[in-house]
């Protein structure tokens, strides 16, 4: 019997990989969000696009008995969106809203089995001051203390899962994304995250250009190159875990060196200009033990590898982009 599966954010960067896994698996798939995909040319069997946010359009939507629901659809963006704290009430509110209503109405229909994504933002932000050596492990996430509103309504969220998993038995599935990234994403407007904008940045420069890079650029990060996150997710979903449960990369650089990682991938020398700018947390890397522990399998890809198809894909954005203005001019 084909399999039936819902996925919310389907318009998004990782929704859409993981809509073209499932499909390759052979589900059907209805994929849902407040816009189409811009980039990914493949399609859900069904695509709906309407606001999560709107109790009657997610009646709509959980219409059906679904054997797997993914709840990735969320108000977010990189750095220069969630730490500008210009755009907190909306990020709570809208994220908040969804994760309320997707609940309740999979509750009525009485479908089990779902997935969130949530996030590293969740972890406390006195545990990640040292750059060399943050503390993301699971069981860390208390006594909370997010450094962004963000992440504030992604522990939030997290809660509300599990509250429906203990009070109406939900079989629910809990990741924390740690800096997903890969073509077909956002990569330019400011809602991008980091190795996008390095990779647009570095794309459009010279030989020896100069870039911008915020603060000192020794902040610590791991990133995940998107295709392993959807073999995570969905190890995760068809596991007998709950959750929460890391899903990132622990190989950890600074930012600094990931410019410098970039800028040899394109085959350029690039000087650093180092600006004020939101930062986050002074350093995080995944902690993977718990994951390797529960389901046998962590990510293992380099971020090298990650970055040369990240770079090859954002390039070719930037020189299309470049031809289109051309082509007006």
């Amino acid at each position: 019997m084909t399999k039936s599966v819902l996925v919310c954010g389907a318009g998004g960067f990782i929704g859409g990989h993981l809509v073209r896994r499932l499909l390759e698996e052979g589900c059907w798939v209805r994929g849902v969000d407040s816009k189409r995909h811009e980039y990914a040319s493949h399609l859900a069997t069904e695509f709906m696009v309407g606001d999560l946010c709107d109790q009657q359009f997610v009646a709509k939507v959980v219409d059906r008995d679904y054997d797997e629901v993914y709840q990735l659809a969320a108000d977010m963006g990189g750095a220069g969106y969630i730490f500008s704290g210009e755009n907190d009430a909306a990020i709570m509110q809208n994220s908040a809203s969804i994760n309320l209503n997707m609940l309740d109405a999979c509750h009525r229909r009485t479908i089990g089995r779902i997935f969130y994504s949530s996030s590293a933002c969740i972890y406390p932000a006195y545990n990640q001051t040292d750059p060399d050596n943050p503390n993301c492990a699971e069981d860390s996430a208390y006594p909370a203390a997010p450094d962004s509103e963000y992440g504030w309504e992604k522990l939030f969220s997290e809660r509300l899962y599990m509250a429906y998993r203990h009070n109406y038995g939900m079989d629910v599935h809990v990741a924390r994304y740690h800096n997903i990234f890969g073509p077909e994403g956002t990569w330019t407007g400011g809602r991008e995250k980091a190795p996008a904008a390095i990779c647009r940045k570095i794309a459009m420069a010279a030989a020896e250009d100069e870039i911008e890079v915020w603060g000192d650029g020794c902040q610590t990060r791991s990133f995940l190159y998107v295709d392993e996150c959807i073999e995570g997710t969905l190890r995760l979903m068809r596991s007998g875990s709950c959750g929460p449960l890391n899903i990132g990369s622990d190989e950890m650089v600074t930012i600094n060196q990931m410019v410098d990682l970039v800028a040899d991938i394109a085959g350029k020398k690039i000087h650093k200009r180092h600006i004020p700018g939101p930062l986050g947390v002074r350093g995080r890397n995944s902690d993977n033990r718990l994951i390797r522990e529960t389901l046998d399998w962590a990510p293992s890809d380099s971020l090298r590898a990650g970055l040369e198809k990240t770079y090859a894909w954002v390039s070719q954005q930037v020189e299309q982009s470049f031809a289109a203005v051309e082509r007006v001019a």
